[in-house]
C-alpha cells in the first residue's frame, strides 16, 4: 500500500515559471524513498506543495489511499506529514522542550503552560525513539546533528507518520551522518515513511530503498536502489543515477594536477573575533594561503567559519590580530576596494550577498566596471560595451538564460551562482585580483553547476591565484582542495597539508572535536608567511 501518492501535480508561479508539470510520485509505507534531481528540477516546490507551504494549480494528493486537500502546514501535520527543513526552524535561546511543544503546549488551567508535563512528554518521546538529547538543553548549546534530531522529534511529537527531510546531511560530519542513518532506519522499522531529498548519490545508495528522479519539473521515473537476485535485477549505479538526473553522463570527479604553491598571498595573523555577547567565536586563528593552491576551511557549521570569512572579506572588523594580502594589511580598506582590487568573493548566501535578484544579469555582472573611464562616454555609461562584457561572461560561464536582460531572480539556483562566479572570477568583469574566497560555492546547486564551478576554481589555481575554500561538504573539500584546516569551537583543530593522505572518517573526528592535533602540527599551516 502507498503511504503517499501525488498524481499529475502542476505548479506555475506568477512570473510564468513552470516549476512542476504533471508530476507523479508514489511512496510505499515504511520505506525510505529518495527524491533526486538537479537544482531547479522542481523537488523543493513539490515538497512545499505536499507540506502546504504552496498551493498546486492542478493535481491530486492521496495519503493512505484517501484523497486529501492540504492548504497549510497545519493541514499537513493533521494528515501525518512532517517536514525537516534544510535550515532549522528552531529558537536558539529556548530549551529542547520549549521548541518541541511550541504551538501545542500542554496547559495547567487556562493561562499557564504545564512545563512539568511538557518535559515528561519530551523525555518520553526521546526515549521511545532512542535519541540522546537533554530536554532541558538550550538549542544554541547543541551540535548541528542534535539540532536536526530535535527537528525530527518535533515532527514525531505532532504524530507525523510521513517525514520529509530536505538535504539532511548537508551540514553534518560523517559520524553525525552515521547516527542520522541509524535513526532513520529505526524509524523505518517502526513503520514510518521517509522522503529523503539529497544531492549525495552515495548516501542515497547506502540508505534508501527506492528513488524518484526529477528533471526540468517532471518526474523521469522511480527505481529500486537495490536489485533482487531472484529476479535477476542489479543495484542501480552512481553513473546510472547521474545520467537520470542530468540527462547526460556526469563526470563525478574533477581531475587536477598536484598543486605547485609559490608566494604567500593571504596571511591571517592571530585573529580573534567576539560576538555581540562578548563571547569568543574566532580564537587566535593563523594560517597562510599561497599562489597556486586551494586551502579549504572545513568543519561543522557554527565553529567560527562564518565570522572568519566576514573578517577576511571586510564585512566585519577584526577585533584582535591582522589580515594581510600580498604583505599589506587590509584593515581600514573599504568593502568596495577589497572586492574590486584585492579579492574575488563567492558568498555563501547568493541571494542576500551575491546578487540583486530584481536586476538583470548584465547589471549583476558588470558593477565593477561602471566607474571605469573606458566604459563611459562623456560621463555617460557605454551600455553597448557593458552589454558585450556581460554577454561574453554569460557564454564563458555557461549561464543558461534568455539573454543578458533577464532578471537574475528568474534563473535556477545553479545559474544564479554562475552569475556570481562570472562577476568574481572573470578578468573582463573586474580587475585581476590575487585572492579568491569561495564560501560554500556549491551549496544548493546541481551536479552540472557544481562541477563547472569546481573546474573554474582549479583553473584559477593553475593560473597562479590563491584560493580559500570554505565548505561544510567533505566531498567538495576532498575533490577541490589541496590542503585543509579544520575549525572546532573557533580554533584551528587540525591542519592537513595533503588531502590525499587523510580519510573522511579522520577528518570527521577532528570536526567533532574527538581529536586535536598538536600545536606543532597546526603551526605548519602558517609557516609560509611572506
Amino acid at each position: 500500500m502507498y503511504a503517499l501518492e501525488l498524481k499529475n501535480v502542476t505548479k506555475v508561479y506568477g512570473n510564468g515559471i513552470l516549476a512542476n508539470e504533471n508530476v507523479n510520485l508514489s511512496v510505499k509505507k515504511g520505506e525510505i524513498h529518495a527524491l533526486m534531481g538537479e537544482n531547479g528540477a522542481g523537488k523543493t516546490t513539490l515538497m512545499k506543495l505536499l507540506f502546504g507551504m504552496e498551493r498546486p494549480d492542478s493535481g491530486e494528493f492521496f495519503i493512505n489511499g484517501e484523497k486529501v486537500d492540504i492548504k497549510s502546514p497545519v493541514d499537513a501535520l493533521h494528515h501525518g506529514v512532517g517536514m525537516v527543513h534544510q535550515h532549522f526552524m528552531l529558537t536558539p535561546s529556548q530549551t529542547v522542550t520549549e521548541n518541541m511543544i511550541l504551538g501545542s503546549e500542554p496547559t495547567k488551567g487556562k493561562l499557564f503552560v504545564d512545563m512539568r508535563t511538557a518535559e515528561k512528554n519530551t523525555k518520553d518521546i526521546i526515549e521511545k525513539y532512542n535519541f540522546n538529547i537533554d530536554p532541558r538543553a538550550r538549542i544554541r548549546d547543541l551540535s548541528v546533528g542534535m539540532k536536526q534530531q530535535v527537528e525530527i522529534l518535533k515532527a514525531l511529537y505532532r504524530d507525523a507518520k510521513i517525514l520529509i527531510l530536505d538535504e539532511p546531511t548537508a551540514v553534518l560530519a560523517p559520524q553525525e551522518t552515521t547516527v542520522l542513518f541509524e535513526q532513520l532506519r529505526g524509524l523505518k522499522e517502526k513503520g514510518y515513511t521517509i522522503i529523503f531529498i539529497s544531492h549525495k548519490i552515495n548516501e542515497v545508495i547506502e540508505l534508501c530503498d527506492r528513488l524518484t528522479v526529477m528533471r526540468l519539473g517532471k518526474t523521469i521515473g522511480t527505481y529500486d536502489v537495490h536489485g533482487d537476485p531472484e529476479k535477476g535485477t542489479k543495484d542501480i549505479t552512481v553513473d546510472e543515477i547521474s545520467r537520470l538526473m542530468v540527462g547526460r553522463d556526469a563526470v563525478l570527479e574533477v581531475n587536477k594536477e598536484p598543486a605547485k604553491p609559490t608566494d604567500t598571498v593571504l596571511y591571517v595573523d592571530g585573529v580573534t573575533k567576539l560576538d555581540n555577547e562578548y563571547k569568543i567565536v574566532v580564537n587566535d586563528v593563523s594560517f597562510a594561503v599561497r599562489k597556486g593552491e586551494i586551502l579549504a576551511v572545513g568543519g561543522i557549521e557554527g565553529n567560527g567559519q562564518r565570522e572568519l570569512v566576514d573578517m577576511i572579506t571586510g564585512i566585519s572588523k577584526i577585533d584582535i590580530g591582522d589580515i594581510r594580502v600580498n604583505g599589506q594589511s587590509i584593515k581600514g580598506n573599504t568593502l568596495k576596494k577589497l572586492h574590486e582590487q584585492v579579492m574575488g568573493y563567492i558568498p555563501q548566501d547568493r541571494m542576500v550577498l551575491g546578487v540583486a535578484a530584481g536586476s538583470t544579469i548584465e547589471d549583476n555582472v558588470v558593477p565593477y566596471l561602471v566607474d571605469k573611464s573606458e566604459y563611459q562616454k562623456a560621463g555617460i555609461l557605454d551600455k553597448k560595451k557593458l552589454k558585450a562584457v556581460a554577454e561574453d561572461a554569460i557564454k564563458e560561464f555557461d549561464v543558461r538564460c534568455k539573454d543578458s536582460n533577464q532578471q537574475v531572480g528568474m534563473l535556477s539556483g545553479g545559474n544564479i551562482q554562475k552569475v556570481v562566479v562570472a562577476r568574481e572570477l572573470s578578468s573582463s568583469c573586474k580587475d585581476t585580483v590575487p585572492l579568491i574566497v569561495a564560501d560554500q560555492p556549491s551549496r544548493g546547486i546541481d551536479i552540472g553547476a557544481t562541477k563547472f564551478i569546481h573546474r573554474k576554481l582549479i583553473a584559477m589555481r593553475d593560473a597562479g591565484y590563491a584560493i580559500l575554500l570554505i565548505s561544510a561538504d567533505l566531498n567538495e573539500v576532498f575533490e577541490v582542495a589541496d590542503s585543509a584546516i579544520i575549525m572546532y569551537e573557533g580554533k584551528i583543530n587540525a591542519y592537513f597539508p595533503d588531502m590525499k593522505k587523510v580519510t573522511e572518517y579522520e577528518l570527521g573526528q577532528y570536526m567533532l572535536g574527538l581529536k586535536t592535533q598538536s600545536h606543532e602540527e597546526i603551526a605548519e599551516v602558517k609557516h609560509n608567511e611572506a
